[in-house]
């Protein structure tokens, strides 16, 4: 939050240069003021505003963010509203030029304000990321620790991310148990485990007649044996068929399966085929299937998973683990030299995790004392690893590690704006960005003090958006601006709509993800967030959408030949989560756009508002028709109306994204009327609209991904910086990647300042009432 020093500067200097502004508001903004004194008076205050609070000039200081809202209304076409006579447009224009240049001007005299953030604790994604990227191991912070809280519509908000006495509790239980498997003190099992997935049970997902998938965690690196069952048989003529095995994505084995009838079997026809791998530790997605195969692309379900007519896989199972001659990725990452070789290499070792622990050069001091615990073990009698081990488990609960903090010089002077160290920057890219900790090349080039040099920072930026760490970005940034997120939770009856389950729910998912990461990496221009001719699918979410020619179940870049679908307003994830478990929300949806796509979230709804009268739906009227009724409410009409409409606009995707024509027994109407009097007949022309709302949607992102980069909310006097940088987009053509540059370019991501002691805040508000 800003000073209340430099608010005071700031008000003194604005206010000076609005006095000679003063008749230009006499003919420029008092004219249309007037029109709309009759609802927003004193005594009616419609929409809790009354205009005779900003009858001079003063005001654009005093009341700015109410002149904003006002600005805001007015441009939009929103106010006046529909059924009031509107005021001539050369008024319109003359009150919305005259105020964008005096808030324009203001803000370039005024001091520019960085802002400051508090220290920010690692939240569960930054915790996961970080400590695979420390120590190469896997550990999934969100199965342990309590669920962080969020603020701004993000879970990286500095100010509200705590300790709690039982998070703390989890932090020395995680310690323990990461340190330990990171060394490698965790002994295998005395016996193989087995883990078995099978059709019968549910426990694997069929993408395809050929394809299943299973999601199994895997305890220890280690070498397993895995066995895929494989019912039925094909006939006479079939020939062998090529079967892969993939972990993650990525094939590790291929073999070949005989598919013809055995000579030996002739009731119940079932074999196995088996493989040894050496897995890695951790959560992944197995997937067994033929690989180019088409033998059961023409038969029905009932035949493809019938043993007399096809050979099909069932079972995935797992034994292990089995010693494998291969070193953990962990103590490899560690251990930089033989610890037996003595205390040198031992503090060399302690004294490398500790900088890249604490993301920064490590004084003396602290590598001393992390060496105490190695001296505590080796005076218990254990061996120098054990001793690297418990001093990892000292820096893992360290509030080094477990929070970004930078320093000011001046912490109880708001008005000295200094920028922050490349070091503290390299941390601040790196959790924006990859939501880890900086590189060795980063960490290298801040410690150097380079970061800042001309070209290097701007090819740190490529070089990290290049990287497959950036997916952390289009999971944490994209998953909550656009509440995708939420795909895990969510739960469409399942009566209403059948095709709803993991695989759909999983296929939404990175359908997203995949059209998010295409357009970092390929600098798409926004517009095509709103109307993309293209998108990614595979077989299921193809069928999903009636898209022919995706046969699969992995995804690709498919052109988009109908005007049905386009952009992420037609993606079925944001659909979904925009919607009722029975039905589809208009209002859900309407108040989706405002807050996501144009950045003018609506305000709660007031107490004690009826509630729309669902056993109607359907039956005395469709879902609009009864909305419809719902605004002739006055309380709820003056945010319905703006809300409702851009909802109406999507109508035509059921509660799951599906195209539909009919609702129910009635036919679906998409059409409507925007409050500025532009009207849509369905949701391609609804997307053209928005397109032409370019700028408002820029600016949208803007400050969405301006919060989510500083893990703080914006303030007033950030508004200068998002409008640079809109500008600095518009010029450039607005590609993707340039919002990235210009926000890590901008002053209050490299800057912050300090701020005042509550008791010096206190006396300088005491002050300025006085005089």
């Amino acid at each position: 939050m800003i000073s209340v020093s430099a608010l005071s500067l700031l008000w003194a200097a604005e206010k000076k240069s609005t006095t000679a502004a003063a008749p230009a508001f006499e003919t420029a903004v008092k004219p249309l003021l007037k029109t709309c004194a009759p609802c927003h008076n004193r005594q009616a205050a419609s929409g809790g505003l009354d205009v005779g609070a900003f009858s001079s000039p003063s005001t654009l200081v005093d009341q700015r963010e109410g002149w904003d809202r006002i600005l805001k209304k007015v441009r939009s076409g929103e106010m006046p509203p529909r059924g009031v006579a509107r005021p001539p447009m050369n008024e319109v224009e003359a009150f919305t030029r005259y105020l964008t240049d005096e808030f324009a001007r203001a803000d370039r005299n005024g001091k520019a304000d960085p802002g400051r953030v508090t220290a920010h604790r690692l939240n569960r994604n930054e915790y996961t990321n970080t400590i695979r990227d420390l120590l190469a191991v896997d550990f999934r912070a969100e199965r342990d620790f309590p669920t962080d809280d969020s603020g701004e519509g993000f879970d990286n908000i500095s100010d509200v991310l705590t300790i709690s006495p039982v998070l703390m509790e989890k932090y020395l239980d995680a310690a323990e148990r990461i340190a330990a498997r990171a060394i490698g003190a965790d002994p295998l099992p005395k016996k193989p485990l087995e883990a078995q997935y099978h059709a019968r049970n549910k426990t694997i997902r069929r993408p395809d007649f050929s394809t299943i998938e299973a999601a199994h965690r895997v305890e220890w690196d280690g070498e397993y044996l895995v066995r895929i069952g494989l019912p039925g048989e094909r006939d006479e003529n079939a020939k062998p068929v090529s079967m892969g095995f993939w972990m993650d994505g990525k094939l590790l084995h291929t073999q070949t399966v005989e598919t013809r009838p055995s000579k030996l079997v002739y009731f119940n026809p079932y074999s196995e085929e088996e493989m040894r791998l050496v897995l890695p530790e951790g959560d992944h997605v197995f997937r067994a299937g033929f690989i180019n195969d088409s033998f059961a692309d023409n038969l029905s379900e009932k035949d493809a998973y019938g043993n007399k007519k096809n050979k099909f896989l069932d079972s995935i199972t797992f034994i292990g683990p089995f010693p494998a001659k291969v070193e953990k990725a962990s103590r490899k990452k560690i251990l930089v030299c033989d610890p037996g070789a003595g205390p040198v290499c031992v503090e060399r070792i302690v004294r490398t995790l500790a900088r890249r622990a604490y993301r920064r050069p490590v004084a003396k001091g602290e590598v001393a004392a992390l060496m105490r615990f190695v001296e505590m073990a080796r005076a218990e009698g254990q061996n120098p690893e054990q001793g690297i081990q418990l001093a990892i488990q000292a820096m893992l609960v360290s509030p080094r590690f477990l929070f970004r903090i930078e320093h000011d010089p001046d912490p109880n002077d708001a008005g000295k704006v200094h920028r922050v160290s490349d070091v503290e920057l390299a941390s601040r890219l790196s959790y924006f960005l990859w939501s880890s900790m900086p590189d060795d090349e980063l960490l290298n080039l801040a410690e150097a003090g380079k970061l800042h040099a001309p070209g290097v920072l701007d090819a740190q930026v490529k070089r990290m958006l290049d990287d497959p760490k950036s997916s952390a970005f289009a999971d944490n940034f994209a998953g909550q601006w656009l509440e995708t997120r939420n795909l895990d939770v969510v739960k469409p009856d399942p009566k209403k709509f059948p095709d709803w389950g993991p695989e759909l729910r999983d296929a939404m998912k990175t359908e997203t993800r995949l059209f998010f990461g295409w357009m970092l990496r390929e600098n798409r221009p926004l517009v095509e967030f709103l109307d993309a001719r293209y998108t990614f699918l595979n077989e299921r979410l193809a069928k999903h959408y009636g898209i022919t020619g995706v046969k699969g179940p992995d995804f690709r870049r498919v052109e988009l030949s109908t005007a049905e679908r386009g952009g992420i307003l037609s993606q079925a994830s944001v659909l979904t989560v925009s919607s009722y478990p029975t039905r589809t929300s208009p209002v859900i949806r309407g108040k989706y756009v405002l807050q996501n796509i144009l950045g003018a979230p609506p305000p709660p709804p007031p107490p004690d508002v009826p509630q729309l009268d669902e056993s109607s739906i359907g039956n005395t009227g469709s879902l609009r028709q009864q909305l419809e009724k719902h605004r002739g409410n006055a309380v709820c009409a003056s945010c319905h109306n703006k809300m409702d409409v851009l909802g109406f606009g999507l109508e035509n995707y059921d509660a799951i994204g599906k195209w539909r024509t009919m609702d129910g027994k009635f036919l679906v109407d998409s059409s409507g009327t925007l409050p500025g009097g532009k009207t849509f007949s369905n949701p391609a022309e609804f997307r053209v609209l928005l397109r032409d709302d370019l700028p408002e949607f820029s600016n949208c992102l803007i400050e969405k991904m301006l919060t989510y980069a500083l893990g703080r909310g914006l303030q007033r006097y950030d508004k200068r910086t998002v409008e640079e940088i809109n500008r600095n987009l518009a010029a450039s053509g607005y590609g993707f990647q340039s919002l990235i540059h210009e926000i890590v370019r901008s002053l209050p991501f490299q800057s912050r300042r300090g701020e005042l002691s509550s008791s010096q805040q206190t006396s300088k508000a005491k002050e300025i009432a006085r005089k």
